[in-house]
């Protein structure tokens, strides 16, 4: 009985993965590996409560698609290339700040009040305190 049992639990277990695989919500999808040729970096917030520099990316100088720094205690992000690999899924502490350059990413906010955003250097709004956002980011053509 208790085999019975187990083999059934594995087995909603797979079924679950797949689901959540197949879901059209991109927090509902488990982590993965990262895309292939991607920029991805998270690093320490400079002690300025200004605007974040973008220039740390491993680009020096590129515009990244995607700039999120918290600015709380604790900011959940959820980013994934569009149709394809999880490239982020985890709770950025205060300060911290991540940065995304593939051409196109969907992002979930957790707490949209929490985190400043840029999306190919442009800031966006923030959201309300508690308010989930979810959006799609194309990167924009860049000038050589």
């Amino acid at each position: 009985m208790a085999i019975v049992v187990v083999l059934a639990l594995i087995v909603l277990g797979v079924l679950s993965l797949v689901g959540s695989l197949k879901s059209d919500d991109p927090g509902a999808a488990p982590p993965g590996p990262d895309g292939s040729g991607q920029v991805t970096q998270t690093v320490s917030a400079s002690s300025s409560p200004g605007a974040p520099s973008v220039d740390q990316t491993s680009a020096g100088t590129e515009i990244p698609t995607v700039f999120v720094e918290c600015r709380a205690d604790r900011c959940p992000l959820f980013v994934r290339v569009t149709g394809g690999d999880v490239v982020e899924d985890r709770d950025l502490s205060r300060g911290q700040q991540a940065v995304y350059s593939q051409p196109n990413l969907d992002v979930v906010l957790g707490d949209a009040s929490t985190v400043y955003v840029e999306l190919n250097g442009k800031a966006r709004s923030p959201g309300k305190p508690g308010e989930r956002q979810s959006f799609t980011v194309k990167r924009e053509g860049r000038p050589g």
